[in-house]
């Protein structure tokens, strides 16, 4: 178990301050509408507290793994997602909720197949880009086999819909093959086809043309479309500084819909106030920048696209839920990343917050054996930190 040791204790810590806001912040949200529901206060209090401790347990597992491990299981961890997304959309097979074809039922568990989805592309992305990186500048190399593979999953998930989730992973996409190194002007081409073609997309369907109309002028549809948004307003405009307090909230009696998922931020802005707001804020922003600033001092290129595009997909990710919860971007079905309720959301989130921990771990090692191999006047005996190798210079 020495590659937790190792793991970088900003980031874990930002996790687990995070995780622990969000089930107290579960249960204060969803307590009163479980009893309408399901007549039952803990019923959601309950079911997330077992997802987190299932998550812990995932991301502890995960965590004392080498992420070199996972180099293999790409083409069949892409195989399988592919596999799975298919089987959401066969009838009978897929089970709809929400007016979206997203989940496959287990038993009394619902796997949400997209989930698995991020992780798999960004190990995919990661594997390919180190494989190809003498061509990165060529198109027909650098760019054209990750569009290929990126595209046919995100036309998948788009399909079920989730157009919020095929927007991240292709923001996801663009910007690991930023890092990777692509030309700036294959990218610019990218982004003077894709731009256009999401907004086609977006403006193909009635629903999401309804909520854009909504998002330019909410006050005008606030008795169907624009109504979720504006109570979420009404939530920032109650909290003021310091908030109600804890479990004081209004907008979750029935006001707010299903407050405990995406737009939890709301009853957070209402009962912790806008000092609770900047506190998550901070706690994910400090997530993302100390992830990304470790794993790029990862041994390999694989370990730096891998860790950095795992925490990149978490802030992307709770980026867009708050950008929808204040009103700055048209309303998506995505989740506020280990504060939303959500069960296969939530452990999949921690099984990719596990595999971005080991990247840590051996980043700060590398980092420790390399400061240690440039200093000439170390001369002690003592063993490296994490189970290093043992430095051998006092014997010559």
């Amino acid at each position: 178990m020495r590659n937790l040791r190792d793991v970088d204790p900003v980031v874990l810590t930002c996790i687990l301050a995070l995780l622990a806001i969000g089930v107290t912040m579960v249960y204060s949200a969803g307590a009163i509408y479980a009893v309408d529901v399901h007549g039952d206060e803990l019923h959601y209090i309950r079911r997330h507290g077992v997802y987190a401790l299932l998550g812990l347990a995932v991301m502890t597992v995960l965590a004392a793994i080498p992420y070199q491990r996972w180099k293999p299981w790409t083409y069949p961890a892409l195989i399988g997602v592919a596999l799975l997304l298919i089987a959401v959309l066969i009838p009978g097979v897929g089970k709809t909720m929400g007016g979206a074809t997203r989940w496959l039922k287990l038993g009394p568990v619902f796997l949400q197949p997209s989930e698995i989805a991020k992780l798999a592309l960004v190990l995919y992305l990661a594997y390919s880009l180190e494989k190809k990186n003498s061509f990165i500048g060529t198109f027909s190399i650098g760019i054209l086999p990750h569009l290929l593979f990126a595209g046919f999953l995100l036309a998948l998930i788009l399909v079920e819909p989730d157009y919020g989730t095929t927007m991240t992973l292709a923001a996801i996409l663009m910007i690991m093959l930023f890092v990777a190194g692509v030309r700036l002007l294959h990218l610019a081409g990218l982004l003077a086809v894709g731009l256009p073609a999401a907004w086609l997309v977006l403006m193909g369907a009635a629903y999401r043309r309804a909520r854009m109309t909504a998002f330019l002028d909410p006050w005008a549809h606030q008795s169907d479309s624009g109504f979720q948004l504006i109570q979420s307003w009404l939530a920032f405009r109650s909290g003021g500084l310091l908030g109600t307090g804890l479990g004081e909230s209004q907008q979750k009696l029935f006001f707010l819909p299903a407050a405990h998922t995406d737009f939890i931020l709301a009853v957070v802005a209402e009962e912790l106030g806008l000092v609770g707001l900047i506190g998550i804020v901070v706690l994910f922003g400090l997530f993302v920048f100390q992830a990304t600033r470790v794993c790029m001092q990862a041994p390999d290129l694989f370990g730096r696209l891998f860790g950095m595009g795992l925490a990149l997909l978490i802030g992307v990710q709770a980026g867009i839920n708050m950008g929808v919860v204040t009103g700055l971007l048209p309303t998506k079905g995505l989740t506020l990343p280990l504060i939303s309720y959500g069960g296969s959301s939530l452990v999949l989130t921690m099984a990719m917050l596990g595999v971005l921990l080991n990247v840590t771990a051996q980043a700060r090692r590398a980092t420790v054996l390399d400061e240690r191999s440039r200093n000439p006047w170390r001369t002690s005996r003592r063993r490296v930190r994490a189970g290093g190798v043992r430095d051998a210079s006092w014997q010559s």
